[in-house]
């Protein structure tokens, strides 16, 4: 892996995790496994490939809920160098797979540095609107943010991208056939955990009736995947405005 290849998977990494640079094409769309796989992809020159790792990794992560701050797991970081560790190394997507699961759950102390320097530049923009100092709020309340994100997110990805991936295949060669294996079954069943959480959500709400249509329709129907997708999205936003404006009548 070239140099200027890392940058450019740094960079993505700092996109993936900005929602003021890069606005919801950041957090929204370049955090997600899927996307930064493929984008991690076309950089190394396999899309294809990278995008299978992606798409693997995201399953992982279907039933993802980051609430209150709690992050059970980095997927853009797990996207990034799982998809650049397996198309350097020729991984398939099970060991890339098992390889990204580490990875995530070690991105996740950059994102409680993260938050706990972001509390000091919260303090910072305290102190000035209270000094009546409003036009350097902005100070503490993005730039300083925005530099320390780069720093937390864009150095430690180039590092690992630039460094890691020269050393991958002496590492699957350390692990062995058997432990290799071990990896890649329990990378096969992470998928299936994502989406098991998934389904628990869908079924303790009012959501599980619309899981038995969709299931039904992709099945009888013969509708494309994209079709029915977008019948989902009709049904979706016709529901909501209904209950929403069943709830605005009862208040």
């Amino acid at each position: 892996m070239s140099i200027l290849q890392a940058v450019l998977l740094g960079i993505i990494y700092y996109l993936g995790n900005s929602s003021i640079i890069a606005g919801p094409v950041g957090y929204y769309s370049v955090y997600r496994p899927l996307v930064s796989g493929c984008l991690t992809g076309m950089i190394l020159g396999d899309p294809a490939q990278g995008t299978m790792i992606g798409a693997t990794i995201n399953l992982m992560y279907v039933g993802f809920i980051s609430a209150g701050g709690a992050l059970p797991g980095d997927m853009c970081l797990a996207g990034i160098l799982g998809a650049a560790l397996g198309i350097t190394g020729g991984l398939d997507t099970e060991a890339a797979l098992a390889i990204a699961v580490p990875i995530g759950l070690i991105g996740t102390l950059l994102w409680f540095g993260r938050l706990t320097l972001d509390s000091v530049f919260a303090h910072m923009a305290d102190h000035l609107a209270e000094k009546g100092e409003a036009g350097k709020v902005w100070i503490p309340s993005v730039l300083l943010p925005q530099l320390m994100l780069f720093v937390l997110t864009f150095v430690p990805c180039m590092l690992a991208c630039y460094f890691g991936a020269s050393y991958i295949q002496g590492i699957i060669d350390a692990l062995g056939g058997t432990v290799l294996n071990i990896l890649m079954i329990i990378g096969g069943m992470m998928p299936a955990l994502g989406i098991g959480l998934t389904l628990m959500y869908i079924f303790k709400g009012e959501a599980k009736i619309f899981f038995f249509i969709g299931f039904l329709i992709s099945v009888y129907s013969g509708l494309s995947m994209i079709a029915i997708g977008f019948i989902s999205l009709c049904i979706a936003i016709v529901y909501t405005q209904k209950k929403g404006s069943t709830g605005g009548n009862a208040a």
